[in-house]
């Protein structure tokens, strides 16, 4: 094996690199004596921290210069949060293994009350999602959503200066930072529902090295890599990315893959909610079939008022 350094893809945020390096403590075993090396990458999410999602393009703002370090062989394989990465592959790039998943939940942090249910009628609660969005005013219609960007560090600093009530984020990424003492209260995630691919992790390899392909595999977990493929199947059918109100969440249950969907209007108003559960080697048709479902029920209407607002 070539004793040049594997050259590890990421954005170059203080979660990015600990995921990365999560990713690196397991790999470098497998590649010794060959050293791994992180490529930091400037995404286009990144520069423009002041803007919203929707506004700059929502799919692949956190990954496409990623990759794109990966297909001008600037890096070798590439790590990524799995919920930003598109569900539309891209040419010459394969979705080699996917990390034993963290936790999918959302988790409330507040300097004032311990739970949602404690903030005052008018409160203020923060999010970048309009997934989070949705879900927290179809079960709080009386609260203000603001918008929120930047890392995590950002975020909790303006939860403090800008005195909201509330700040919604993923648990995943704040376990990682060290930062879960920041956690008022856990959201069921069978009742508020995660984004597609919330708290998994991506490694990216080109297609025409087979043999890191086949080195990085060796990363892949099963269980997690069937969840969100049919999560993944589903945001897919309903030609969806981060930047709709859609909600996924895929868990082994008594053997079986279960999988529950929601759309919602951005208002929160109007809620579609299926659920699909069937054997684990099917991901992809469970993420199928529960998308005909919501179809059948109803969510183009919603997907289109979405993208006419």
């Amino acid at each position: 094996m070539s004793q040049e350094p594997l050259r590890i893809a990421t954005r170059g945020s203080k979660l990015a690199l600990i995921q990365a390096h999560l990713v690196v403590d397991r790999l470098a075993p497998l590649v010794a004596p060959r050293p791994c090396h992180i490529v930091e990458v400037k995404t286009s999410g990144d520069r423009l921290a002041w803007a919203s999602l929707r506004r700059i393009g929502g799919q692949g703002v956190f990954t496409r210069e990623v990759q794109q370090a990966l297909l001008t062989r600037r890096a070798d394989l590439a790590v990524h949060s799995l919920k930003d990465l598109p569900t539309e592959s891209v040419a010459g790039l394969t979705l080699a293994a996917v990390p034993e998943r963290a936790s999918a939940a959302d988790v409330l942090v507040s300097m004032r009350v311990r739970r949602l249910a404690d903030i005052p009628r008018g409160g203020v609660v923060a999010t970048s999602s309009v997934r989070r969005r949705a879900q927290l005013l179809h079960l709080r219609p009386d609260l203000h959503v603001v918008e929120v960007r930047g890392n995590v560090e950002t975020r909790l600093r303006k939860l403090r200066e800008q005195d909201w009530d509330g700040l919604l984020l993923a648990e995943a990424g704040l376990v990682r930072l060290g930062l879960s003492e920041h956690i008022a209260e856990r959201l069921d995630p069978a009742q508020f529902l995660p984004a597609v691919g919330q708290g998994a992790l991506a490694v990216e390899c080109r297609t025409d090295q087979p043999w890191l392909v086949d080195l990085v595999r060796q990363l892949d977990h099963a269980p997690s890599r069937q969840a969100v493929t049919a999560e993944r199947a589903l945001l897919r059918a309903l030609g969806g990315g981060c930047s709709l109100p859609v909600a996924a969440w895929a868990r082994y249950q008594d053997n079986q893959l279960v999988l529950d969907g929601a759309i919602l209007s951005p208002d929160g108003r109007q809620r579609l909610d299926a659920q699909v559960r069937g054997v684990p080697e099917e991901a992809e048709k469970l993420g199928l079939e529960l998308a005909r479902r919501l179809l059948d029920a109803g969510a183009e209407a919603l997907l289109v008022h979405y993208r006419s607002t």
